[in-house]
């Protein structure tokens, strides 16, 4: 029976609802909201600018100068990032006390109490309770981000894990476009409406705050972290849809014993291990990249380009539409071809597609005035980098996170990768206004040295991780980092010690395993 099921690819577990709605409202209330989080200032950008001038004025009786306005205006956008960052660093700490699905419950908190001071802000007259109220939808985005992957990629089976893990790409593209749209002047983006974007955080949070209580926790974060076996077993029953889990729960107590320490690790520590420090590295180069990539800096130009090609201005939010749509589109192809491509092609194919088109693009602005339909071109390529940076450099970074560590070190990973992420994208912001001008339509060749640097060490370090366990992606770097692979004796070990903990049933060595 065991071996029959080896042999037949096509009797893999099925998606459940269940794993389906922990995807979906999980990064509902997570992701999607730092997506929209993304896109939402950009247009009551200019109605903020009013809103401030008009609450200086009223308290100092002085109109605003313009560097104060400006000055209020960047600590608006910019300290998101600072919040994000902020949330990265605790991140390791609350997942500790609370686990995965725990984590995510309260950041609602986060969000919810965000909305409230971004909504009222403007009626009690207050930019502080905009800056406040950015600051921690920030923190709620930077705790989203690392917890939301690693709940995703505890809950799912091996052969899915790459689809379900891109739900978190997913929804931040569909958070960036619903910031698009309910910003049209027909929706939210008018003066008498512009808080009312900020209200709107408070929708997807309170729907995950209802569904999310009556999923399970991560079976993982259970067996290893809480050594509630029953509670792991009751979790993957619901996940994967059947009675007999009792191979799953095998392979957790084979990847317990294997550990050195169960106890979760500190980042100091994960640090100093020299048994995942090319793991750690591969992280930290991988989602430097994703920010560093230029797909941020991608928005400066955006309408620019649309101006020189003649478009009018009042029509200039309904092409920029065009943008998200192309994200999210890329993105749901990305998560429905992952398991058949796997990460390491779609990483490498996104970052040097990149570099293709922000070559053509750098050259294109620099033929602007050559003929009418150069514009055009522009905006082509600048649809093409947004495509190439969500075919995979979009959302496998997180994926990656969490597969490339074992259960121990995986907050730590999370934490620092977190931390990385986030001072990227300040980075980033701060910089590239520096580097535009100073090497004005030249400023994307920055960001083709990164994205081929990025894909020439992808090519030469990650092994590929799809449908493989977690110990198996850990043994992958065994060489690398020098650390021997376990003998067969030591495997052997592994399996015995398994036997003890699993009330004499022997693991049937046939049978492959789902996680």
């Amino acid at each position: 029976m065991g071996k029959a099921r080896a042999d037949h690819p096509a009797d893999k577990p099925p998606v459940t609802s269940c794993l389906l709605s922990a995807a979906f409202f999980g990064a509902l209330g997570s992701s999607f909201l730092y997506g929209y989080n993304l896109s939402v200032v950009n247009a009551p950008a200019q109605y903020i600018k009013d809103f401030n001038n008009r609450t200086w004025m009223e308290r100092y009786g002085e109109p605003i100068g313009a560097e104060t306005t400006t000055l209020l205006w960047s600590i608006t956008v910019s300290i998101f990032a600072i919040g994000g960052l902020l949330g990265a660093l605790s991140v390791s700490l609350i997942i500790k006390l609370l686990g995965r699905k725990g984590t995510l419950l309260l950041n609602n908190v986060f969000a919810l109490a965000a909305a409230l001071l971004l909504t009222l802000g403007e009626r009690a007259k207050s930019f502080e309770m905009l800056i406040v109220g950015r600051l921690i939808i920030g923190v709620d985005s930077g705790i989203a981000l690392s917890a939301l992957p690693m709940y995703l990629g505890e809950i799912s089976p091996k052969h899915i894990r790459g689809f379900i893990g891109q739900f978190n790409s997913i929804l931040i593209c569909l958070g960036v476009f619903t910031g698009q749209v309910l910003g049209l002047p027909e929706l939210l983006g008018q003066e008498t409406r512009w808080n009312y974007l900020f209200t709107f955080l408070a929708l997807p949070a309170a729907l995950q705050m209802c569904v999310l209580p009556f999923l399970p926790e991560s079976p993982r974060f259970l067996l290893m972290e809480r050594r509630d076996e029953a509670g792991a077993e009751r979790a993957f029953q619901r996940f994967l849809g059947k009675e007999d889990v009792s191979q799953e729960l095998e392979e957790v107590h084979a990847e317990a014993r294997a550990q050195e320490n169960l106890h979760t690790v500190s980042v100091l520590q994960l640090l100093r291990n020299p048994a995942v420090r090319w793991q750690l590295i591969t992280v930290i180069i991988t989602m430097a990249c994703y920010q560093l990539c230029g797909l941020n800096a991608i928005w400066y130009y955006t309408n620019g380009i649309l101006r020189e090609a003649g478009f009018p201005e009042n029509i200039l939010p309904y092409i920029t539409l065009s943008t998200g749509i192309i994200e999210t589109l890329a993105a749901i192809i990305s998560g429905l071809v992952i398991e058949r491509i796997g990460r390491k092609p779609l990483l490498i194919f996104g970052f040097s597609a990149m570099a293709v088109f922000f070559s053509l693009l750098t050259l294109c602005l620099n033929l602007q005035e050559s003929a009418t339909w150069m514009p055009y071109l522009s905006f082509v390529c600048i649809l093409a980098v947004i495509a190439s940076f969500c075919s995979g450099p979009g959302g496998i970074p997180f994926i990656l996170t969490g597969e490339l560590f074992e259960q121990s070190y995986r907050p730590a990973a999370f934490m620092i990768a977190g931390i990385v992420n986030w001072l990227s994208n300040f980075a980033v912001g701060l910089l590239f206004p520096f580097i535009q001008e100073t090497l004005q339509s030249f400023a994307f060749l920055v960001f083709v040295v990164v994205c081929t640097l990025g894909a020439i060490y992808l090519y030469i370090v990650l092994p590929e991780t799809k449908n493989k366990t977690f110990m198996d992606i850990s043994q992958s770097f065994a060489k690398i980092n020098k650390i021997p692979e376990p003998s067969p004796a030591r495997e052997t070990e592994l399996v015995l010690s398994v036997k003890s903990d699993s009330n004499g049933k022997v693991p049937d060595a046939d049978m492959e395993s789902s996680f």
